[in-house]
């Protein structure tokens, strides 16, 4: 009897093991997905600075050429 139930303790311990690891799991894949997303906004902000940065340089030049 005592066989039974250290077995039945045994395997519901394990099976809380499986839970928390499978919930690390889908928590690390979750954060793994949002550094990705936080890297595609980042590049695509680094983009529409050097753009506009590109577009204040040119207005800047005009200017300059016009008071010529």
């Amino acid at each position: 009897m005592r066989k039974i139930i250290a077995v039945v303790a045994f395997a519901a311990l394990a099976g809380c093991g499986v839970e928390t690891a499978s919930t690390a799991a889908t928590a690390a894949a979750a954060k793994k997905q949002e550094i990705e997303q936080g890297k595609k906004t980042m590049e695509q902000m680094q983009r529409n600075i050097g753009k506009a940065m590109e577009q204040t340089q040119q207005s800047a030049e005009r200017a300059d050429n016009g008071a010529k």
